[in-house]
């Protein structure tokens, strides 16, 4: 055996990087692939936060989850959800140790880009029936063009009837697109800019192409629209004002390459964590600290409005369990953790450039610890501290959890934020962690199966 220099075992002592997890963890490849296939169910049938909240509170049901109610008396072991304007859920687990000694916070977003329909989106236009959108969220609008997509939503009729729609993800359902023009005819728009390739106003979406019979009505194409929605839904144009209708691919969860190492899916970012952070809550029934994992919406429009982590809604329902348990809510904060649970941008070596490759995450890695995000000089960050890095990262380790560290892109690249700062605001130590992920923000997202299953083990180890 060859003895090793100084120099090398120097090098062992003082030196560390990050590892595939297939080389390190061969036993965890066919336990991902089997993880997963569930969560790819989970990504078809949740792909609007009001459907994900549902879905989520099916299933915590079946895991014994009872509705919160406030002003009862709970104790170790109880699990409760409480559902907010039907966008928001959180998931309780009571642990045994006093609220005041802190809770354990995990939270993920469920909402993702998207087109939504303009307020009064329905018109024709040279025998062509149309709905007009506005863009939710960051997208890159030039991707949204000649791929099929699904309407889904929520309308308030006259009456005060809901009516929920979902038309695409059936495979006998019809599909709706954006059309774009043929390389013969794009000499012009070859000279825009990649951003407006597609402009917004552009992104238009047939829905039809078949005349109302009836020689008195002018737009009829447009007429013949409305009353296929009539006839469906009981919709007329003055409900498109009472409603909330979203167009999002109409694709499903499937399985990438020939090894089946990699899941594409639509909205991924970031329901891959909201995914592994409901599945490790159900695992862990008898903590030492009371478990909350939230899942939230808005977070890609920055988090505003009443079911967004900029309002107090989360900060209203801990004070209401605050109560049943006789603690004060600034006590609970202070001694509190949260896991920020979103996703990070993995390197790409296609787009090479644009990555610090030593601070980037990588596929198949494992969950990315991202100490702080926000833009160039940390504009919006948390930025979390030493000590809380040293939690994170020493309790992942006790669990033989496979993780690495990353930024989003190169400092002057560009960046981006998460809800860790309104959980900062909380007085509350937290820091980013979550999947890494190829062409986030595109219509069909790429995850790394062993990536999500080490976060779910992550997320477990947190937990307990």
């Amino acid at each position: 055996m060859t003895k090793k220099s100084e120099g090398k075992k120097l090098k062992e002592q003082l030196e560390f990087s990050f590892e595939h997890i297939g080389n390190t963890h061969p036993e965890d490849v066919e336990k991902a692939i089997e993880f997963c296939e569930e969560y790819k169910t989970f990504m078809d049938v949740s792909k609007t936060e009001r459907e994900c909240c549902s879905y989520v509170k099916g299933l915590a049901e079946k895991q014994g989850y009872k509705a919160f109610s406030a002003g009862k008396k709970y104790k170790s072991g109880d699990k409760v959800y409480f559902i907010n304007r039907d966008k928001n859920i959180i998931l309780v687990t009571f642990g045994k140790k006093p609220l005041e000694e802190g809770v354990r916070f995990n939270i993920a977003h469920i909402d993702s880009p998207r087109l939504d329909l303009k307020p009064f989106p329905l018109y024709e236009k040279d025998e062509v029936a149309y709905l007009k959108t506005h863009y939710y969220g960051g997208i890159r609008k030039y991707q949204w063009g000649t791929i099929p997509l699904a309407m889904h939503g929520t309308v308030m009729l006259k009456d005060g009837t809901k009516v929920s729609i979902c038309v695409g993800e059936d495979d006998n359902d019809p599909k709706f697109v954006i059309s774009d023009l043929l390389p013969h005819l794009s000499a012009k728009q070859n000279k825009r800019p990649l951003n407006e390739g597609l402009k917004g106003e552009e992104l238009n979406i047939i829905i039809g192409n078949i005349p109302y019979q009836d020689e008195e009505v002018k737009e009829k194409f447009k007429l013949q629209a409305l009353k296929l929605l009539n006839d469906r839904f009981g919709m007329t144009e003055k409900d498109f004002t009472r409603a909330e209708i979203e167009m999002v691919p109409a694709v499903k969860a499937a399985d990438i390459g020939f090894d089946r190492s990699l899941v594409g899916a639509y909205g991924q970012d970031d329901k891959v964590c909201a995914f592994t952070a409901v599945k490790a809550a159900f695992e862990i029934t008898a903590p030492e600290f009371t478990i909350i994992t939230v899942l939230t919406d808005k977070e890609e429009i920055g988090s505003e409005g009443n079911t967004g982590m900029a309002s107090k809604a989360l900060a209203h329902f801990v004070e209401d369990i605050c109560e049943s348990f006789g603690a004060k809510p600034r006590n609970v904060y202070r001694h509190s953790m949260c896991l920020s649970s979103d996703v990070n941008a993995a390197y790409d070596p296609t787009f090479a450039d644009v990555f610090d490759k030593h601070n980037s995450s990588l596929l198949g890695h494992g969950p990315v610890l991202t100490k702080y995000t926000g833009a160039r000089g940390k504009s919006g960050s948390n930025d979390a501290s030493a000590e809380t890095m040293y939690k994170v990262i020493s309790f992942m380790e006790k669990e033989d959890v496979c993780w690495q560290i990353g930024e989003l892109g190169k400092v002057d690249e560009g960046g981006g934020g998460t809800i860790a700062l309104f959980m900062g605001d909380m007085d509350v130590d937290t820091v980013d962690l979550g999947v890494p992920v190829l062409a986030m923000h595109a219509p069909f997202e790429i995850t790394s199966k062993l990536d999500i299953y080490h976060t779910y083990k992550a997320f477990c180890a947190f937990y307990r």
